[in-house]
């Protein structure tokens, strides 16, 4: 059975859609004749924690932990509300920041690069030069974000030349709040070159979305393959559905989320409809941006907004799977259209419709219509998402309100692992 190293920093106690891509991958590889071991900082500073996935760690998988040095845990010490928000990637609208946010998204951006955990570079190639040797393990699989755990891989590369995948859970430069970080000219340079340094050495890149692989394919030679986030059969007992109509959203809500013309719609069919201002109720789960709630309240949803902050990932499921309704939102931008949130897979084997908004041309688009899962809408189109409420409130009316997925093995984890250990 042949060993492999996978270079992460989200790893359980994390929660968020960070740590559940390798954790699961790790739950199958033995079945592929693969023995993953983990590399994980030994005392990180994780936004979220969820400590319930500790328990999905698979008991053969063996997890090796070396010290980090945090700059947000000094951070805190002048800002905690500001760190908070920055290091679980909420970062507010230019205007709406103040002078504490500003100045850390600055150092954040310039004195940071690639990223927070840039001091974990160094000493963990150091580390893992004598271990990767000492136990005979050919091959490294990085992921990121954080990208400088692709810079680890780049210098084990250099030092080695041993066979390194690196994994884009997202993109790198492109990704959307890249531009927010107040980057000077120096600093967009330079991270540039280590992306074009990661792109160019790395003997296979996978990114979870089709839009980023084609990005990538004009940038470099180097082989790239999509492999995507995808649903584990959780043994979650079935819920009972809501009375109400819900319609909920499972997860961050940054302030760029924000569709004004979805809550438009949804208030329009309030003071139209009494039957459908009764029964609707508008579910958030997770972080949610200052901006989207004042969004929301001006528009006159307060009464029927619920708000729970972050759950565990098992209570995630229980909503997802009792709620009438899923709504998944993606930035309305050019550099957003690659996004491929995780929870897209959950929500699609939870059997309730999704109802999506993002920017045109968007790969959760050919997702859903592909499985047949619900329908996506881009920002403009206010009156297609209101008819699209407006039947789905009727066949829950009619107690009728359901979807009919097609396609939908191939996004398992374990065949998705089947894949990935095509690559290794």
């Amino acid at each position: 059975m042949e060993k492999v190293l996978i270079i992460t920093y989200y790893w359980p106690p994390a929660g968020g859609p960070g740590v559940q891509r390798w954790l699961k991958f790790t739950k199958y590889l033995k079945d592929f004749n693969i023995d993953p071991v983990v590399y994980v900082p030994e005392n990180p500073h994780y936004p979220l924690l969820d400590p319930s996935l500790e328990e999905e760690v698979p008991k053969h998988v063996e997890v090796v932990k070396n010290r980090i040095f945090e700059p947000y845990s000094l951070a805190k010490i002048f800002s905690k509300k500001e760190t908070q928000q920055i290091s679980s990637g909420i970062i507010s609208e230019e205007e709406n920041q103040n002078l504490i946010e500003k100045a850390m998204l600055f150092i954040r951006g310039n004195f940071f690069i690639p990223d927070a955990r840039k001091f974990w570079i160094k000493p963990s190639i150091k580390f893992l030069t004598e271990y990767l040797q000492d136990n005979e393990i050919k091959t490294i699989i990085t992921t990121g974000p954080p990208h400088s755990m692709h810079l680890i891989g780049l210098g084990l590369k250099e030092e080695l030349n041993i066979k390194w995948i690196a994994d884009f859970r997202d993109p790198w430069t492109t990704i959307g709040y890249h531009e927010k970080l107040k980057l000077t000219e120096n600093s967009q340079l330079e991270h540039k070159e280590l992306e074009r340094r990661v792109l160019h050495k790395a003997d296979h890149l996978i990114t979870t979305s089709f839009t980023t692989r084609s990005e990538f394919r004009e940038m470099t030679t180097t082989p790239v393959t999509v492999v995507t986030n995808g649903y584990d059969l959780e043994t979650v007992p079935k819920p009972e559905m809501d009375r109400k109509f819900t319609v909920s959203h499972i997860g961050s809500l940054l302030s760029g989320r924000n569709p004004q013309n979805l809550w438009k719609a949804m208030a329009e069919l309030i003071a139209e409809n009494a039957a459908f201002s009764e029964d609707f109720q508008l579910r958030l789960t997770g972080s949610v941006g200052e901006q989207v709630l004042e969004t929301i309240r001006k528009a006159g949803l307060s009464e029927h907004l619920e708000l729970n902050g972050y759950v565990s990932h098992r209570q995630a499921l229980k909503l997802q799977r009792s709620s009438q309704m899923l709504l998944l939102i993606e930035i309305d931008s050019e550099e957003t259209k690659g996004i491929i949130p995780g929870k897209i897979f959950e929500y699609m084997v939870s059997q309730r419709p999704i109802l999506a908004v993002g920017p045109s041309g968007a790969d959760i688009k050919r997702i859903i219509t592909e499985t047949n899962t619900g329908k996506f809408f881009e920002y403009s189109e206010k009156e297609q998402i209101k008819t699209y409420l407006l039947t789905s409130y009727e066949a829950f009316r009619e107690n009728n309100l359901t979807v009919h997925p097609i396609g939908l093995q191939k996004y398992s984890r374990k065949a998705l692992t089947g894949e990935l250990a095509k690559l290794l």
